[in-house]
């Protein structure tokens, strides 16, 4: 059975730092690459980034230069270190991965004040 648990959300300030993790379990981990999305209130759930299996990184836009994805195989865990937090950065983070079909982890609320 396929899970993934996300970590780490909470309330911040703007220009603060967040670092989300996601555990995961069920899967060949270190063959998988993980993504990570969001969904603010109201809006359609977005693509944040991805980080392939053999470590190759890509970023929305939106976020390029101030989030960091990266992986841990040892510990079957992908991180999303979040810097330069701005307001519009609020909504529920999430992981995914894909084996045989798309899984999601429940979500972790990530609220940045202004």
């Amino acid at each position: 059975q396929v899970q993934l648990v996300e970590s780490g959300g909470g309330l911040v300030q703007a220009g603060g730092s967040l670092r989300l993790s996601c555990a995961a379990s069920g899967i060949i981990f270190s063959i998988n690459a993980m993504r990570w999305y969001r969904q603010a209130p109201g809006k359609q759930r977005e693509w944040v980034a991805t980080i392939a299996s053999g470590g190759n990184k890509i970023y929305a836009d939106s976020v390029k230069g101030r989030f960091t994805i990266s992986r841990d195989n040892a510990k079957n865990t992908v991180y999303l270190q979040m810097s330069s937090l701005k307001p519009e950065d609020t909504a529920v983070y999430y992981c995914a991965t894909t084996q045989e079909r798309d899984y999601w982890g429940q979500g972790t609320q990530v609220t940045v004040s202004s």
